[in-house]
């Protein structure tokens, strides 16, 4: 069967793009026709992504918790592509795992820094760009944690809130215009990211998957990238379980 082309013509930004989702998210986009940028703070994971992606990607690496880098990213990709259609705002930090009262004062700032502020300023950065071309989709990547708390990872848990209703505030604002907003909550997707924690924390988000699995990037990225085509012209300020029937909201 012939790979649909819905991304033909479109511009996307993957933050995060190097790995784990957003580099499924990233191969999927391309599959389907999009032109590729990835920022994210590895420059050697950016060469490698690229050449495994087989064609040529726009790649930036920068801190995201440097806001004036980010406006930066998003100014270079719209003057190489000449736009930008699609914010997929991957990248994402744990933080260390542990009580909220032990929890150290500068891993608590810079989960933060990444994954609250970050996608702030992605989405920010992004959004005049797709105004001046009056289309636009932006996929932020949240939690389930976010709705539920995780124990022992209070840092992520309230960061992945704050992009829950950051999302819903951002497609609110946008509603009236051809742009979406809308964020994803998975459960637990063994990726790279496993490695920022500990077995016992790994065990216990299991154990909270009535379908009793962690779930695919695939299955993930096929969740995205349906947000980030045309055919969610009708949901916006959303959020989109994906979590094996853990979510109960």
């Amino acid at each position: 069967m012939a790979q649909s082309q819905r991304f033909a013509g479109r511009v996307a930004v993957v933050t995060g793009g190097v790995s784990g989702i957003g580099f499924a998210v990233s191969q999927r986009l391309v599959a389907e026709g999009a032109r590729l940028a990835i920022w994210d703070v590895n420059a050697a994971a950016l060469a490698d992504a690229s050449a495994r992606l087989g064609t040529q990607v726009h790649t930036v690496a920068l801190d995201l918790a440097d806001a004036d880098a980010v406006q930066a990213a998003a100014d270079s990709t719209a003057r190489a592509f000449g736009k930008i259609d699609i914010l997929v705002a991957s990248a994402g930090i744990t933080g260390p795992n542990g009580p909220a009262w032990e929890y150290p004062v500068d891993a608590w700032k810079r989960v933060m820094d990444v994954n609250i502020n970050g996608v702030f300023y992605s989405n920010r950065a992004v959004i005049p760009h797709m105004q001046a071309n009056a289309y636009g989709r932006i996929v932020n990547i949240a939690s389930v944690a976010g709705k539920e708390g995780n124990p022992n990872a209070s840092a992520y848990s309230t960061s992945k809130a704050a992009v829950i209703g950051m999302t819903k505030s951002f497609g609110k604002e946008l509603a009236r215009t051809e742009i979406r907003v809308n964020c994803v909550t998975p459960a637990a997707v063994k990726t790279p990211i496993f490695d920022q924690m500990t077995q016992e924390h790994i065990d216990f988000m299991l154990s909270k998957i009535p379908i009793g699995r962690f779930g695919t990037v695939d299955e993930v990225a096929s969740l995205i990238c349906w947000l980030a085509s045309e055919e969610a012209s009708f949901s916006t300020a959303a959020v989109f379980d994906i979590s094996g029937g853990r979510a109960t909201y």
